[in-house]
């Protein structure tokens, strides 16, 4: 299935991409995704960490990929 990646914040900065898409199995987690994205850029966060969103609602983990979906991973962030 095909899908879209978007980063934001130190994901953005790490991976010098705010968007990619991407071909995955049918059936792979969210959580198998940003495993596999956190070994290919040297993400520092856990998914524990992050906010997801799928087609720009936020999500659960648990949530199912679905082919055409746009996934973010969202990192917490500060401000004053």
């Amino acid at each position: 299935m095909n899908i879209t990646v978007l980063y934001f914040a130190s994901l953005a900065d790490k991976s010098h991409k705010g968007s990619e898409p991407l071909t995955l199995e049918t059936g792979t987690s969210l959580t198998e995704l940003y495993d596999s994205l956190q070994d290919r850029y040297q993400f520092r966060q856990q998914h524990t960490e992050l906010r997801v969103a799928i087609n720009d609602e936020f999500a659960s983990w648990d949530e199912a990929i679905k082919d055409g979906d746009t996934i973010a991973f969202i990192p917490p962030v500060a401000g004053g």
